[in-house]
Order: structure tokens, then sequence, then C-alpha cells
């Protein structure tokens, strides 16, 4: 996660320099307008990168938010629709690198892909959260809390990005508006080369940034855009400015390994089940495994722990191992999206510019709304 970072740092300066965000910016806005378009294609793009959660917050959030900039719609927007799609995404889609993780580990209790598949229909907070984003996208669904105050900071006149108000961006890579606009080719086929590499790297984004920044030296170099030494100064300089972002990634694996060592998660799954009723077993699996990815940001780490726990316990309880994986994948997303330190939330920060703190705010109130719901078809869904 580290070197995909400072990866993407780097190809974002050089992308910058190139002017081809200019170009490609120029090219969608012909296509998309106004203040739902950019959104809704938006959207479309991370349905397009299903495939890994990181490529997809990066790539939508990086490559749309001049876009939406133009189009007078508020960062705050762009960042909670992105953060909650990509998790969202690569859970339903059973093909995405979530999907080939939960599979791994499940495949020592006899569940398969068909299993997880099976499942989906029952991932209902990832399915709430999809529409309600789209919803919010094409304003069927209000505004709501942070959101809200973004949108009247734009209608009043005010800044597309967040205001400076204490809660500062860990990463600030806005764009130059003295650099000439170039090819919007020059975006297309590096994103074209990283998305189509990471595919074929069995979704391994760290071959697919570095062949993209192979992609960027031939094509920049070679239209003398920039020189050698201006590729590598550029290289650094892009890396350099993800440093904040990289200490605290750093800190918060510690958080994570210290959790782990602890036993917290085992803990708090182990007292919590044997003290209730097998009839709250899905409701249960969802609200702990939420809890537990919010308090340790390891999405992937949960699903190792609690797997082998919550798979025996629904066999028993003659709960299908399909609704597992579903109350499974449900909670982490949830966990996922509302933890502030959680790799979702840190690779979005990168691509809009908007805080975490200030992100996790403008989720809250929509992700609510979703547990709330899912809370409720799990409790039915176990007691039927």
């Amino acid at each position: 996660i580290l070197f995909i970072v400072l990866c993407f740092g780097a190809a974002v300066k050089l992308f910058q320099a190139s002017g081809c965000l200019t170009g490609f910016g120029n090219l969608i806005s012909k296509i998309a307008s106004g203040p739902k378009k950019p959104l809704l294609l938006a959207l479309l793009t991370n349905v397009i990168m299903f495939m890994d959660d990181y490529l997809n917050t990066l790539g939508v959030s990086f490559s749309m938010r001049e876009v939406t900039d133009r189009n007078h719609i508020p960062r705050e927007h762009l960042a909670f629709q992105t953060a909650v799609m990509a998790p969202a995404l690569c859970v339903l889609v059973p093909f995405s690198s979530w999907a080939a993780f939960t599979v791994g580990i499940a495949s020592e209790f006899d569940v398969s892909l068909s299993d997880y598949i099976k499942g989906i229909p029952y991932m209902w907070f990832p399915i709430f959260m999809v529409v309600l984003c789209v919803l919010t996208a094409a304003g069927v669904f209000p505004k709501l809390g942070n959101l809200k105050k973004a949108y009247e900071r734009v209608n009043g006149g005010g800044s597309v990005r967040p205001p400076d108000d204490g809660e500062k961006a860990l990463v600030s890579m806005e764009m130059d508006d003295n650099i000439e606009s170039s090819s919007s080719l020059n975006f297309i086929l590096p994103m074209f080369v990283v998305v189509a590499v990471t595919i074929y790297c069995d979704n391994d984004l760290v071959h697919g940034m570095l062949a993209g920044i192979v992609s960027q030296a031939l094509l920049y170099i070679g239209q003398k855009i920039v020189s050698v030494s201006d590729f590598l100064d550029l290289c650094f300089e892009g890396c350099k400015s993800m440093m904040s972002m990289v200490i605290i990634v750093f800190f918060a694996f510690i958080i994570n390994s210290v959790n782990n060592k602890m036993g917290f998660a085992e803990y708090l799954i182990n007292t919590i089940c044997r003290s209730l009723p097998m009839q709250f077993l899905p409701v249960l699996i969802f609200l702990i495994m939420a809890f537990a990815t919010f308090a340790t940001a390891g999405y992937w780490l949960m699903q190792v722990i609690a797997l082998p726990i919550f798979l025996p316990m629904a066999s028993v309880a003659g709960l299908s191992s399909s609704i597992a994986i579903a109350c499974v994948m449900s909670g982490v997303t949830l966990g996922g999206i509302l933890c502030f330190y959680s790799d979702v939330i840190f690779m979005t920060v990168a691509g809009t510019g908007v805080s975490n703190v200030s992100l996790v705010k403008t989720i809250t109130p929509y992700a609510l709304i979703g547990a709330v719901l899912t809370a409720a078809g799990y409790l039915v869904l176990g007691f039927i």
C-alpha cells in the first residue's frame, strides 16, 4: 500500500505537468456537464474499475475531480460516492480482489465461488449504499449533513474545495492553472495500461502503477513535453507530496497490528456470540464485523479472523454459509467506509483533497441509513 501511494503521487505529478488532465477535462466536459451528469459518469467509471478498491478510488477521484470542479460540484460529493462505491462494488462483483480473497479463505470450509455468488443478493448494506449513491447523484435523494453544507457553500459562491477549517487534507495536489493543455490520450493511455496490467497480474496494482509510469515516460519524453531529468524530478516531487499520508498509513498499520496481537477481534466475536441466541446470528455477524473493522481498519484481516469462526457457527445454527458470508461482507464494508484511517478513506483523500475527517462526516448519515435498514433485514432473516 505504501508503494502504491508513492507511485500514485509520482503518476499524478506527471499527469499534471504534461497538461493531459486539462485535455481530458475538456473532452469529458463535452459529454458530461451540469450538476448531475459528471457524478453519474463518475459512478459509471467506478463500475468499470470494479476489480480493485485502490485502483477504483485513486483512478476515479483524480480523473473526475477537475470535471466536477468545473461544474461547481463540491469535492465532498465526489469523495463520498467514490469512497462508498469502491468497496461496495468490490464486494458485490464476484470477480474483484475482495471476492477472490474471501473465497480463498472460505474454501477451507468447503465454500466455493458459487456460494459467494448466492450470497450477493443478501449483501444488503453495499446494495443499499450503491442505490443511495445513484439516487443522490441523480438528485432524487436529498443531500444530508456535511454534504448539504458543502452544496450550500458552493451555491453561495464558495469554493468547490473544502475550506481550511482545521481539518486539513493529508495530501494537497491541486492543478497549476498555467500549465498548457495536451492531448487527452496522454491521460487515457497510461490509465488503460494501469488497468490492463493490474488485471493481467491478478489484480496487483503495484505492477499496474509501475507499468503506468513507464508508459508516461515513453509518451511524455517521446513527445518532448518533459526532459528525462524533469521526468525524474517530477517523480520524486510527487512522491514527496505523499509523505504525510505515508507516515499516517504507517501508523495505521501499527494500530492494526497491535489490535491483532491483543486478540481484540477474537475476543469481541467470541464474547458476544456466546451470550445471545442463534436467531440473532445474522445481525450479530453484521454489527460485530462493522465494529471490529471500524476499530482496526483491517477489513482484510477481519475476514481472516472472522470467517473461520462464523462459518462453523452458521453451520451449527442452520444458517446458510452464503448468508453468513453476506453478513460478513456487509459488515466489513460498513466498518471500512466509516473508519477515518482505513485504506479506502486514505486513497480517496489522496485523489480528492478532502480531509479524512470531513469525508467520514459526509459518509456517516448515509451509512447509518444503510446500516439500520440492513440490521433490520438481518434481524428478520434470523428469525425466518
